[in-house]
């Protein structure tokens, strides 16, 4: 026999689990489904940069709304994220600047902490950093980064003491419709029945849309970070940088490390088969981006690599996700497709779809920018840059 909720989440990545804890907390009896185990996929994984760096007010509400969470984690979800705040330093070319400036003027208006930074101050900062006449820095102070492991299974944990049910090793293998509305799903271990049904899956989003017969554009694509010792003199905790210029963001690790990962669209080609792909850096890929690191740090011309590792993007033609109910009235909603910045938005993005799914009137985060129809209508999600990662 059936068991019976008033929402199922599939995935248990941040955005499944903040959805659960959102729903649980307001009262929904939620079972949340995980193929594998909690915070073994992608989230789990995540770079876990916390910027606030937006060119669409919507995200940039959002990104600040998620770093108040990430600050007053153990208040606002409970247990621990590892928030650590050292601050975000963006360069971009000069001809960037204006869109930069755009986007700052917008940032404050929202209450972000932000701001141009001349290069006397960057190198006060952080005086490894190159500086050049070409290059526009902005920084803001509050921002930094979390432990993605410890962020998504202390969701899960608030998730349960709010009353959800979560269950690992549960893998989807189809979803239950009947006159347009959706009846619930079946699993490896069994069935389970509920009226609202919420695809969070991530990289396998479009997989599990299509058990429903609704095909989404979001692809599945393989990207990698590596790993750099920091040598003698630079053991200390640097800034996050994206530099946008070489096309590069990295970030402190525990142990004297530097995490290093690329700004790149072409990453939006690696498509892969989420269920089987090489989770090993490639050699290529450590001096490519080591390469780049030294080019921006050039303090760290003496460090060594330590290795790294693949995991996957969940990447959407304009680079945002779905958040949508699709079909229409049917009670299944997809959110996927957050393209490499969506941990950063977790907490808002729980909030975003519980309010969705509800029928919130006046909702703190309104999803209408994340709709689905927005690709027939050939309205995409569009930024300040060229680069459409940045959001």
């Amino acid at each position: 026999m059936a068991q019976t909720c008033d929402v199922i989440v599939i995935g248990g990545g941040i955005m499944g689990c903040s959805t659960a804890f959102q729903l649980a907390q307001r009262g929904l009896s939620v079972i949340l489904l995980e193929k594998k185990r909690i915070g073994e996929g992608p989230s789990g994984k995540s770079s876990a940069i916390i910027r606030q760096h937006y060119s669409n007010e919507l995200t940039a509400r959002m990104a600040y709304h998620s770093l108040h969470v990430f600050q007053n984690f153990a208040e606002m979800v409970g247990g621990e994220c590892g928030f650590t705040q050292c601050g975000f330093i963006m360069v971009v070319d000069a001809k960037d600047k204006a869109g930069l400036e755009a986007n700052i003027a917008l940032q404050r208006r929202v209450g972000i902490e932000t701001g141009l930074i001349p290069p006397e101050e960057v190198k006060k900062l952080m005086p490894g950093l190159r500086t050049a006449v070409s290059l526009i820095a902005a920084y803001e102070p509050q921002s930094g980064y979390a432990d993605p492991y410890l962020t998504v299974t202390s969701y899960a944990q608030a998730a349960r003491r709010a009353g959800a049910v979560i269950y690992q090793d549960t893998q989807v293998t189809g979803i239950r419709l009947a006159g347009g509305k959706v009846q619930g799903v079946d699993t490896n271990q069994g069935a389970f029945d509920a009226p609202l049904v919420l695809n969070c899956t991530g990289a396998w989003g479009a997989q599990v849309a299509r058990l429903a017969g609704v095909d989404v554009p979001i692809d599945p694509c393989r990207v990698q970070v590596s790993f750099f010792r920091r040598p003698p003199g630079e053991e200390a905790v640097h800034p996050v940088v994206a530099d946008f210029e070489q096309a590069i963001y990295f970030r402190p690790e525990t142990g004297g490390l530097t995490l290093v990962g690329l700004i790149d669209p072409k990453e939006a080609d690696a498509i892969v088969n989420p269920d089987h792909f090489s989770e090993n850096v490639s050699d290529a890929f450590v001096l490519a981006s080591g390469e780049r690191l030294v080019t921006c740090y050039p303090a760290l011309e003496e460090s060594r690599s330590t290795g790294g590792y693949a995991s996957l993007y969940a990447i959407t033609p304009d680079w945002h996700p779905i958040v949508d109910e699709l079909p229409a009235g049917s009670g299944l909603y997809v959110c996927s497709g957050f393209s490499g910045h969506g941990f950063k938005l977790g907490p808002a993005v729980g909030r975003m779809l519980a309010d969705r799914v509800l029928g919130v009137a006046e909702p703190l985060f309104d999803a209408g920018m994340f709709r689905y129809g927005r690709f027939a209508a050939n309205q995409p999600v569009r930024g300040q840059y060229e680069y459409s990662i940045v959001g």
